[in-house]
């Protein structure tokens, strides 16, 4: 009878169990955690999961954040790949209004695009960031910009033809574009595949950050 009595009180215990499982609230929700975009936004590498991580260079959060995202990227499986989209907005409100072009955050947006056209965004990446947020220099001209480069190995002329180009003028009007259909709120955050914003704000910390962009990572692979 005990083994009876036994048995049946653990087979009541699997139930119970599994009915808390089905129901069990998933470890990162929309709308605590991240928020799922009105609409999505499309990516680079539709065959990938991809990560972009929105920044600006005068922002102290992403000059602390850059080095950890960048070691958490190089982590990541095959099929996900981390990108980078300059921040840039007009007013306190994130209206959509036109691009300011004097605005020094599409200044550094241009600055970005021209490191890469240039192919030497890996050496002046740094630097940009640090002159900013520990030299505290404005870098809010393409003068100031172009003599930076310089120090680096670019020579000035072929910064500033290189700045002022229609590519540069192009790409830095997408990312302004991008901006704005990722609700973006501040710096630094990052977009999951083009459908789910993560703030430090709504994660907690720039490590939660992560964490919840691993969580979609997995929900996107998992959609496919």
């Amino acid at each position: 009878m005990k083994r009876v009595i036994a048995a049946v009180a653990l087979t009541l215990l699997s139930i119970t169990a599994c009915a808390e499982d089905a129901g069990s609230t998933p470890e990162y929700q929309a709308g605590t955690h991240y928020q799922v975009l009105p609409a999505p936004v499309p990516t680079r590498d539709a065959e990938k999961i991809e990560v972009t991580e929105v920044f600006w260079y005068g922002c102290g959060h992403c000059f602390n954040f850059e080095p950890v995202v960048h070691q958490w990227a190089k982590q990541l499986p095959d099929d996900v790949y981390v990108d980078q989209s300059p921040a840039i907005w007009g007013s306190i409100n994130f209206k959509d209004k036109p691009l300011d072009w004097g605005n020094p955050m599409a200044i550094h947006a241009r600055a970005y695009f021209t490191a890469q056209a240039l192919g030497v965004l890996d050496e002046v990446h740094t630097p940009i960031f640090k002159a900013l947020n520990v030299e505290k220099k404005k870098l809010a001209s393409a003068d100031e910009l172009a003599e930076l480069f310089a120090a680096h190995g670019v020579d000035k002329d072929t910064f500033i033809r290189t700045y002022a180009s229609f590519g540069i003028t192009s790409q830095t009007q997408r990312a302004y574009s991008r901006v704005l259909a990722y609700k973006i709120t501040g710096t630094p955050e990052l977009i999951v595949n083009g459908k789910y914003r993560v703030s430090g704000r709504m994660a907690g910390s720039q490590a939660n950050m992560l964490k919840v962009a691993e969580f979609l990572i997995a929900k996107e692979r998992m959609s496919n």
